[in-house]
């Protein structure tokens, strides 16, 4: 399906290559958050001596020089709230006190993070010990971000939800509480990460740097593919400064009273996505016990650059073969002749695939560097394909550079849905997995709510002007849905049923008008139901 796409698109013109330069200057205030987290390596065995040995080997074994700059505390540092409420550490494991510590931190040129819960508990009290119990922010929001932030001078702070859970708390109402109170300190440019372990909802992005998409990582790859697997659908949500996080770096080291740990070339993957997806590079291992290999792997400086780009870009699939996927993204200008671009078999088996110039943005490849080896690979150059073989587990990262096309297949599964969330219970939209669509995965549960739209927000026009969009969906019942351009109607459309719900689809045609540079595209319906939707084409109109 997603080949005669492409022919259909050749045939009708679809793929307009840009003489010019018609790429746009941008960039982020924040890029991805860089440093080291004790939980994964030390979970609640840590003191004011591991705190600065852990930095200390971040500083020394040129971890920092590389970017990584936060030394994050995790669960373990509190003891039973004071006779007042007062928020106290554990003056037997950080006897100088927590504020010292962050002096000792930021004296190395590097960051100081801190931890607690959005609810009443912390995590490892309910899971392990009693003395983070009644230690959360629940009732002391202001209070306790004043002490973080102003009186021991953090400056990143990770907020769990087990507590949450616990108190029966509402995850949106709770974090905009917290939010407001870190925004009323004194202390200004603070990270906040949200530890919900699932999407928590487009709201997120109001209020925090970043929030965790998935359930808790651990070093075999099936819990690495299970996390890739989760965001490869979720890139839409990364954009202005703001990230998914698919959790810590599980390279160099093994979960604690176990022999599970990844491979090089499974290190090799877990890096590569995590740092084209634009996820926080958080290191969750022993920094003194880090193999050179693995070391060589996290300091990798084209992997890191492909993360800490200022356009600070999610990476949506553009081709798949089964379980070999191809991601890709613009990396120093919005639509510039240079993309980073990783194709990774999460399979069992030993996967060939030949990767589409055209899929990837370009009309013609000038050339291709290999981020693993530091070095062009003249071979790669193109003007159709490139075939990359891979055994299951691995992949290749790259620096791709050539004269840009435009898009013309843009995906449901790649569009921002303004009421997403994932976390159970809640009333959302879903991406779901169907080989009769397009690229294997379409968006349902739209409409109903003038919330619950649908859109894509980086369409791209070289020159603007008058454009066929064609959207194909599917529809057990009569369904409707509206098309606005830039915040402006351009289409409708009322009883369109194909008869099923996931394998019968159609399409509607119609004209919009795009600007030069880049557009959004939304498909809603206030009232009623939408169809599901697999993808929208888009061509230039023949005069």
């Amino acid at each position: 399906m997603r080949r005669l796409l492409f022919v259909a698109a050749f045939a009708g013109l679809l793929l307009c290559a840009c003489e010019r330069d018609y790429s746009i200057k941008y960039e982020v205030g924040h890029t991805p958050t860089m440093g080291m987290s004790f939980w994964n390596a030390f979970q609640l065995n840590i003191n004011e001596d591991l705190v600065k040995d852990q930095a200390l080997a971040v500083k020394e074994l040129g971890y920092a020089d590389a970017g990584y700059k936060f030394i994050n505390i995790d669960d373990g540092f509190q003891r039973p709230r004071g006779p007042e409420g007062n928020f106290l550490s554990d003056d037997s494991l950080f006897p100088s006190g927590m504020r010292a510590v962050a002096d000792y931190i930021h004296s190395l040129g590097l960051k100081a993070g801190i931890y607690t819960d959005a609810g009443d508990n912390t995590c490892g009290s309910e899971n392990i010990y009693a003395y983070g119990l009644g230690t959360g922010l629940y009732g002391h929001e202001k209070e306790d971000c004043k002490l973080f932030f102003d009186e021991w001078d953090y400056d990143f702070i990770k907020i769990d939800f087990c507590g949450g859970q616990h108190a029966k708390l509402d995850e949106r109402e709770q974090y905009t509480k917290i939010a407001e109170a870190i925004r009323a300190c004194d202390k200004k440019d603070i990270i906040f990460n949200i530890c919900r372990w699932r999407f928590p909802g487009t709201w997120a992005a109001d209020l925090a740097t970043s929030w965790r998409t998935t359930y808790d990582i651990r070093p075999w790859f099936s819990r690495v593919k299970y996390i890739i697997d989760e965001n490869l659908w979720l890139q839409a949500y990364t954009r202005d400064g703001h990230y998914n996080d698919c959790d810590m770096l599980e390279i160099g080291s093994k979960w604690p009273g176990s022999d599970a740990c990844l491979s090089p070339e499974e290190e090799f993957t877990h890096m590569a996505y995590w740092c084209i997806a634009s996820s926080p590079l958080i290191m969750g291992c022993d920094m003194r016990k880090v193999p050179e290999a693995s070391r060589e792997v996290m300091l990798n400086k084209d992997l890191i650059a492909m993360n800490q780009d200022k356009l600070g870009l999610g990476a949506p699939v553009v081709q798949r073969q089964g379980e070999t996927y191809v991601v890709a993204k613009d990396i120093e200008r919005i639509f510039g002749p240079k993309r980073a671009v990783v194709v990774m078999n999460l399979g069992e088996e030993p996967s060939s695939i030949d990767v589409s110039v055209a899929d990837l943005g370009f009309e013609s490849i000038k050339s291709v560097y290999d981020c693993k080896v530091h070095t062009e690979v003249p071979e790669m150059a193109s003007e159709s394909s490139f075939n990359v073989s891979l055994e299951p587990h691995c992949c290749v990262a790259l620096f791709v550079t050539g004269k840009r096309i435009e898009k013309s297949v843009y995906q449901a599964e790649e569009s921002f849905m303004n009421m997403f969330s994932t976390i159970e219970g809640y009333q959302s939209p879903v991406y779901l997995p169907n080989e009769s669509a397009d690229m294997g995965m379409y968006a349902a549960g739209l409409g109903c709510n003038p919330d619950n739209w649908l859109q894509w927000n980086n369409v791209f026009s070289c020159k603007g002007g008058e454009y066929v969009a064609s959207v194909r969906y599917t529809s057990a019942n009569p369904t409707a849905f509206k098309v606005s351009v830039n915040g402006r109607e351009a289409a409708s459309f009322e009883d369109l049923s194909t008869g099923d719900d996931s394998s019968a689809w159609e399409s509607v045609n119609f004209k919009i008008k795009l600007k030069r540079g880049l557009n959004q595209i939304r498909l809603s319906n206030d009232t009623g139901f939408m169809p599901s939707i697999d993808c929208i084409t888009l061509h230039k109109a023949e005069r």
